[in-house]
């Protein structure tokens, strides 16, 4: 086992404890760190297979924005820590079923030779001037720019529906709309109305008649 592959392994355990430990951390800010964690992670692993360019994306969008986001709002928020680990416990069988699934994928995936497979071939080594941004470019805008479009629409729609989801306009809201209080004139608010003056009766003297 050469150093590359100790390091695979090393990585791969603990961003399958990170993950573990996302779904069963009792404190959500926990569960986030440790989701920081496996982010960090799976960069390490997209380095090892020299894709240094989706290592610092990761990096740069997800943990240091996304789950900084996500701090914030989890601390902001008065979470009922009860409530929301209702029901874990009635999905665990589900869920370890497919987590023995993904485990049996990995396990034919990596030990190819073990079940008597053909082994894959070994990468060849780039050249000196190789940008795997260049070609990861290439590749989206090329073979799979259908496919990237798409997922670029569905991401417009979900944005908009997100959008029009939390901008329901709510009868008990009170706001004021500046655009109409500037446009506002004085014969709209201040109305003068002219009335007749009304003399006063005159009040009888006591102990006259």
């Amino acid at each position: 086992m050469n150093f590359e592959t100790l390091m695979f392994y090393s990585f791969s355990a603990i961003l399958l404890f990170a993950s573990l430990r996302v779904i069963t951390a009792k404190n959500p800010v926990h569960a986030a760190l440790f989701l920081v964690l496996a982010f960090f992670t799976a960069a390490a692993l997209w380095l090892l297979l020299e894709a240094e360019f989706l290592a610092i994306t990761l990096v740069l969008v997800y943990v240091g924005a996304v789950m900084v986001l996500f701090l914030f709002v989890i601390m902001m928020l008065d979470i009922n820590l009860e409530k929301l680990r209702e029901g874990f416990w009635d999905n665990l069988p589900l869920a370890s079923i497919v987590a023995l699934f993904m485990v049996i994928e990995m396990a034919a995936v990596l030990g190819r030779k073990q079940f008597g497979l053909e082994a894959m071939p070994a990468p060849a080594a780039h050249p000196a001037g190789y940008s795997n941004t260049k070609a990861l470019g290439r590749l989206l805008y090329t073979d799979y720019v259908y496919p990237f479009e798409i997922a670029a629409v569905i991401l417009l729609v979900a944005i908009i529906a997100a959008i029009a989801l939390t901008l329901r306009r709510r009868k008990d809201s009170k706001s004021q709309d500046p655009a109409k209080q500037v446009m506002v004139r004085r014969q709209d608010r201040v109305r003068l109305v002219s009335m007749p003056a009304e003399k006063a009766a005159a009040q009888p003297v006591e102990g006259t008649e």
